[in-house]
């Protein structure tokens, strides 16, 4: 199993171009289902979960080949089964989106509750919810989700109880293929949404209001193939970012969203960094300062991203003051915690939902383990302002959403490499 070894001290700095955003690129490959004709995506990180969702759309019959560019297309023309089995998606949360496109074009599915990384419950039910009043007739047997609809989807009012990031995307998709229209009341409004609704504008469907709290689908009878470059991940770009603060460094990111990021960026600028924004460039300079403490609390886009938590803490952790970190979305995400303590780091949890950070002047090497994707960069982070070499286990968490870590570390002047 591969390890890294970071031996901390080194500021970073350099220039860093962003990878495609792990999180849009697994959704449009989901969305591909919903058309017989060929569909290529650019811009599509090479990453361990990507290569899972690819997989699984093999075995639901779809063709899947990636040409010399490394872009990916798919042909879903001759599906052969509408199961998507638990193998697969028990190591990946997202690909539970392949529910609606299945159900939209083929009038059945089977798809397994999902897994991926244990930060809490995260239920499926609004998923469900939104579906059922398109018309689908749902029942969950024996850990699968059997999904049906006698002919189309019907159009129809869908109002979440809370903003679900992955039921907007499954009730999304299906309404495209609907009959008539569908209003997607209390939508999630991340621009991964907004990129997979710009991806399905150019499949044929008809959407509106996508970024905002009401999504309006009026319903088409088919997609038709086209070629789409999946946005800039703004969680890579945010990370990144963040880790080149807490070592005091100055960084250039391309390829990179700003639009997507100003509640970090804000943030950022508070803890004493320098920040200047150039179409799609970021830099970022601390000049050699240690950075200032700074309060957090996850929300919903466009609040402070969960998928951003681990790592500012991890800053905080070497920060000068103390903060306090308030996670909303998911519980049980500050399993993290321990580890960076294992570091030095001294950090209180109070009632399972509030880490309260007291910053210190350095932390010190140790063996350390990752225990989900986002917190593994948070150890990643903490090593690379720890004194000595620190090894991290259990790094195939990073490489479900981190391309090529260690080489882009390196490019940044980190003392990184991998080992088994």
């Amino acid at each position: 199993m591969d390890k890294l070894l970071i031996t901390g001290g080194q500021r970073l700095s350099g220039s860093l171009r962003i990878s495609g955003a792990k999180n849009s690129a697994l959704k449009l490959l989901a969305g591909v289902l919903l058309t017989e004709e060929p569909v290529t995506l650019g811009n599509v990180p090479h990453l361990h979960d990507v290569t899972t969702m690819i997989e699984l759309l093999g075995c639901l019959g779809a063709d899947v080949v990636i040409d010399e560019k490394l872009r990916v297309e798919v042909t879903a023309s001759q599906l052969r089964s509408v199961r998507a089995p638990y193998e697969l998606v028990k190591t990946m949360r997202a690909s539970f989106v392949v529910l609606g496109p299945l159900l939209a074009r083929c009038g059945s599915a089977e798809v397994s509750l999902p897994g991926g990384c244990a930060i809490g419950a995260r239920p499926v039910d609004q998923h469900l919810k939104g579906l059922t009043a398109l018309g689908a007739d749902i029942e969950v047997i024996d850990g699968y989700v059997h999904a049906r609809v006698d002919g189309r989807l019907k159009g129809a009012e869908v109002t979440f109880d809370m903003v679900t990031v992955g039921g907007t995307e499954n009730v999304l998709m299906a309404a495209c293929l609907a009959d008539g229209q569908t209003v997607i009341h209390n939508a999630a409004r991340e621009p991964e949404i907004v990129d997979l609704a710009e991806f399905l504008i150019a499949m044929g469907a008809d959407i509106t209001g996508q970024g905002t709290f009401t999504i309006v689908v009026n319903g088409v009878e088919r997609l038709h193939g086209c070629s789409y470059s999946v946005m800039p991940d703004r969680v890579e770009t945010g990370t990144y970012l963040i880790a080149a603060a807490a070592t005091g460094g100055s960084i250039r990111v391309q390829g990179a969203a700003p639009e997507t990021l100003s509640v970090v960026l804000d943030k950022l600028r508070e803890s004493g960094a320098q920040i200047a924004i150039h179409d799609d460039v970021i830099e970022l300079d601390m000049h050699g300062r240690r950075p200032i403490a700074v309060d957090i609390e996850t929300a919903p886009y466009p609040g402070f991203p969960t998928d951003m938590q681990a790592q500012y803490l991890a800053m905080n952790a070497i920060a000068d003051g103390t903060s306090r970190i308030h996670e909303t979305i998911f519980e049980n995400r500050f399993m993290h915690v321990q580890e960076i303590n294992r570091l030095g780091a001294n950090i209180e949890i109070e009632g399972g939902s509030t880490a309260v950070v007291h910053g210190v002047a350095q932390l010190k090497a140790a063996p350390v383990m990752a225990t989900d994707l986002r917190a593994s960069f948070s150890l990643v982070v903490a090593a690379l302002v720890a004194s000595g070499t620190t090894l991290i286990d259990r790094i195939y968490h990073i490489d479900r959403g981190y391309e090529t870590i260690e080489e882009k570390l390196q490019l940044l002047g980190a003392d990184v490499r991998r080992v088994r």
